[in-house]
């Protein structure tokens, strides 16, 4: 399991294959669920069985709320939650029509099941929302599209997700509401915050370096994805998360690079470069403002044109004796801070939506300025089009399985077969090993459950006050116990749920409890054949595959950057390969992305090897060349005379091999040290110049220490 985001909050190992015990605050998040599930469930299912006895609607009313507020991961607080089920209902309405009418044979619901099973994966890439709400869309159909085949129950069905639905949304929002959790927009506002702090106690000399930097690296750790529950993470296809997440990863750059200057900034600094500090900081405060919604953002004008005055004035004074080249390296950090610090500007202009175009600013960076939301959903589940892709291989994992368990259930005319296909959804994981974990697990839990709801169903026969008077506490003790336990006691404790709560339907015996054994069996013996079948390692092996890929498609993006700053130009034709190569590095970088997201939910192989690749620098080092190729060189019309574009070349040629030769992962990791700037070079170029090529040096070291944190032998995954 992942961090929730408080970093005072016990640590939760995502390494352990068996549930660890629940903290205090997981069991109280679990009860207080179930309470809210079982109210709403039981509110609608009781009139509709004691008093309209109208079955079909009362099975609807009870599996609605389970569906949507137990077995669906929704995100965020209980408005957010309620939000997120009356935005899905529509879809839950068509999935029970078309599942009702598919019914009519096997084959017709087995390749609805089939379709709407990738379909509904595929699509949840677009957001959090949609992602929490896809496991209860997938239950819609699957309980429509068993047998009977009865059309003239689809009012009673849609009755039955309305009433369930209203009575989910209003439990969410009233009882027991999930607290609001800090948002990601407020992290950011708070390293803001701390930046602009920890910039005016440095100019004023009260605070010591070191410590400032690494104040300021450990609030950019608390930005990363991994610190922030998986519903409040700005990962969605809208404009305005793209924006909010690129105002994170800017953020976060920024704060290590003011981490760096921090031990530099303790002599007294030159004029030019306080007052871009100070405008800088200025700015942090005002961005700040806007994200917690004080005060409108205040555009990335500001800050550009407080980096062009510094570029215009930056370089090595006439007076300096020593060797000009820390001096330089040091305004060139800042200067790449200060890149940073307009990037997030322009980024929280656009999440707060202020604007919806950056005009003079990079367009590929802030290419999704503009946008429809229809076309940038459109594009990010066309970049998962690719076998490569984890969210495609979850989405051909899941639709395969349940359309797999759809025909063996219909084939075999099993007894409620419902239960065949939600043992694969609920027991299938993206690793073989995780799988049949859980499997075992959830046998034995099955096992007994069963043995109970049977003794259940024999002593009680057909007095169904005793099961309407067991469901209530029934259920309390299953949906808080469940989710905290793991499979085996939550595949038990729903067991006796779904005895206690079919009793009163229909007339039932104790072979009820039998055919629950059998079906969860069959669910669990196709979620292993799929899980050892579609891509058994999981995300481990596709993150060394995207990695890789972005590395390769990194090494020309790098090249033509350098080129362009060392001629101070460059041709159509090489524009146009840059472009590509920009598309072709953010795309990839989008995939390897999505499968370090999915790794990091997975359990590790048993004997995973020490060190190994650090799949989180390689991301960064993508990232890093992005940053570069965008604002690389910081002015164009300028050539380097041919001493320091041959030393600039010569350096791009070690990083590129070195990045070639990353990308194969070698057991023996990849060291780079490009050669450093020959001294006589500074002092035969133009002023501009010196500083454009101190520029590209720093670019250069920094992405050859990225490259070699990410594949050297000593990193850890």
């Amino acid at each position: 399991m992942l961090h929730r985001g408080r970093p005072e909050g016990r640590a939760r190992s995502w390494r352990t294959l068996l549930p660890a015990p629940s903290s205090r605050a997981e069991s109280v998040g679990a009860a207080r669920r179930a309470v809210r599930v079982t109210v709403a469930a039981v509110a609608g299912f009781y009139p509709a069985v004691d008093l309209l006895d109208r079955p079909v609607l009362a099975l609807y009313t009870l599996f609605v709320p389970v569906a949507f507020g137990l077995l669906s991961p929704l995100p965020g607080s209980g408005r957010r939650r309620a939000g997120t089920v009356l935005r899905a209902v529509p879809a839950a309405a068509a999935l029970i029509t078309l599942g009702t009418y598919l019914a009519a044979a096997t084959w017709s619901a087995t390749l609805g099941m089939l379709v709407v099973g990738f379909t509904l994966v595929l699509g949840a890439s677009i957001g959090s929302r949609a992602t929490g709400v896809v496991p209860a869309l997938q239950l819609c159909y699957i309980l429509a599209c068993f047998p009977p085949y009865a059309p003239g129950t689809l009012p009673d069905r849609l009755a039955g997700l309305a009433v369930g639905a209203t009575l989910t949304i209003l439990c969410e929002r009233l009882l027991l509401p999930e607290p609001e959790q800090p948002s990601y927009r407020g992290r950011v506002a708070d390293a803001l915050e701390l930046a602009a702090d920890a910039v005016h106690d440095l100019l004023r000399g009260g605070t010591d370096g070191r410590e400032t930097a690494e104040r300021l690296r450990a609030a950019g750790r608390e930005l990363r994805f991994s610190r922030t529950a998986a519903g409040l993470r700005p990962t969605g296809a809208g404009a305005r998360e793209h924006a909010l997440a690129q105002a994170g990863y800017a953020t976060r750059r920024f704060l290590d690079l003011l981490a760096v200057l921090a031990p530099l900034l303790r002599a007294p600094v030159d004029l030019p470069s306080a007052t871009l500090l100070r405008g800088l900081a200025a700015a942090c405060a005002d961005e700040a403002a806007a994200l917690r919604g004080t005060r409108p953002a205040p555009g990335p004008e500001g800050v550009e044109e407080m980096i062009a005055r510094y570029a215009a004035v930056r370089g090595v004074p006439p007076d300096l004796r020593e060797d000009p080249r820390p001096l330089l390296r040091r305004q060139s950090t800042l200067l790449a801070a200060a890149v940073s610090a307009l990037t997030v500007s322009a980024a929280v202009t656009l999440a707060t939506g202020r604007r919806r175009s950056m005009p003079g600013l990079p367009l590929e960076q802030f290419w999704y300025a503009g946008a429809s939301t229809p076309r940038l959903w459109w594009m990010r589940i066309a970049d998962h089009l690719t076998p490569r892709s984890v969210v495609f291989q979850n989405a051909v994992r899941t639709a395969a399985g349940l359309a797999l368990a759809r025909l063996v259930a219909g084939s075999l005319d099993l007894s409620h077969g419902f239960w065949v296909l939600l043992g694969m959804l609920t027991l299938g994981r993206t690793t073989a090993g995780a799988t049949w974990s859980a499997v075992r697990s959830a046998t034995a839990g099955t096992l007994v459950g069963s043995l109970a709801a049977g003794a259940l169903l024999v002593s009680a026969g057909g007095m169904t006050e005793v099961y309407a008077a067991l469901l209530v506490p029934t259920m309390l003790v299953a949906f808080s116990v469940g989710p905290v336990g793991g499979p085996a006691w939550g595949q038990g404790l729903f067991t006796l749920v779904v005895s206690t709560a079919f009793a009163q339907i229909a007339p039932v015996t104790w072979q009820l409890a039998e055919a629950r054994i059998v079906d969860v069996l069959t669910g669990s013996a196709i979620g292993l054949v799929c899980g050892v079948l579609a891509w058994p390692a999981g995300a481990r092996g596709e993150t060394r595959r995207s990695a890789a890929a972005l590395l390769r498609a990194t090494a020309p993006l790098i090249r033509m950057t350098v080129e362009r700053a060392a001629t101070g130009h460059s041709a159509p034709t090489t524009r146009a390969d840059a472009a590509a190569a920009l598309r072709r590095t953010r795309r990839y970088w989008r995939i390897a992305h999505a499968s370090y997201a999915q790794l990091r939910t997975e359990p590790p192989p048993r004997r995973a090897p020490e060190g190994g690749p650090d799949w989180l620098a390689a991301l960064n080092f993508g990232s890093r060349v992005l940053v570069g190729a965008y604002w690389l060189p910081w002015s164009e019309g300028t050539a380097w005379p041919s001493d320091a574009a041959s030393w600039a070349r010569e350096a791009t040629d070690e990083v590129v091999s070195a990045t070639l030769r990353a990308a194969h992962f070698p057991a023996d990791g990849v060291t780079v040290r490009p050669a450093p700037l020959p001294p006589g070079v500074l002092t035969r170029i133009p002023a501009p110049s010196v500083s454009h090529l101190v520029d590209v040096e720093v670019w250069l070291h920094a992405l050859a220490s990225d490259l070699t944190t990410a594949v050297g032998s000593g990193s850890k995954v």
